[in-house]
């Protein structure tokens, strides 16, 4: 396990979370890293729960973070954030998109959407980054591009050249949407990393 890196990236189907994770895997490659990606689609098509698995390193030979061994958690929706907290650490970094989606529970009046969930996680975690993803992804006019934004700023956190994020997207995006992707990464990229 010496050496590995664990991103652990969630959300709500729709958002992008597997082709953010197809993109983080294809940099890691491309950086000259072992990677191995696991995802778990669920409810994917209807709202549900998403989660991916990647792991980095020198050599990696399984997809699954185990407990309390996430180094990342990438999350484009706020209570998805708290789905996973059991795979935190002291000194996991949190990036979290400043976005509530209902769940069905919650929009049926069967139970509330939890409050203060940035900041009940800054309690029990000094690394936690809150990004506007979707503000800045909507005045770029696409908001689509969210899962772009908080990738940009996962990038800070990344040992790898810009050039190798802009190399990928290049080659992964198709050319109609590569421009404004391009854009939402470099902005979610110039805010400023947690320390």
């Amino acid at each position: 396990m010496d050496n590995i890196t664990n991103i652990l990236m969630a959300g709500v189907g729709g958002q992008g979370v597997i082709l953010a994770s197809d993109l983080v895997t294809e940099v890691l490659l491309e950086g000259g890293f072992d990677a191995k990606k696991s995802e778990v689609h669920g409810m994917a098509q209807r709202g549900g729960s998403v989660h991916s698995n990647v792991r980095f390193g020198k050599k990696v030979f399984s997809p699954l973070i185990q407990k309390g061994c996430a180094d990342i958690l990438f999350s484009l929706e706020l209570l998805e954030s708290l789905r996973y907290i059991d795979y935190l650490n002291k000194d996991s970094i949190i990036i979290i998109n400043d976005y509530r989606l209902k769940p069905p529970s919650v929009s049926l009046g069967a139970d509330k959407y939890p409050d203060g969930i940035y900041e009940l996680l800054k309690k029990s975690f000094p690394k936690v980054s809150l990004i506007k993803g979707l503000e800045i992804a909507t005045n770029l006019g696409n908001p689509k591009t969210v899962g772009t934004v908080v990738m940009g700023h996962l990038s800070n956190y990344l040992d790898i050249d810009e050039n190798v994020w802009i190399k990928v997207l290049n080659r992964e995006l198709p050319k109609k949407i590569l421009d404004v992707n391009l854009k939402a990464f470099e902005e979610g990229r110039a805010i400023k990393r947690v320390s």
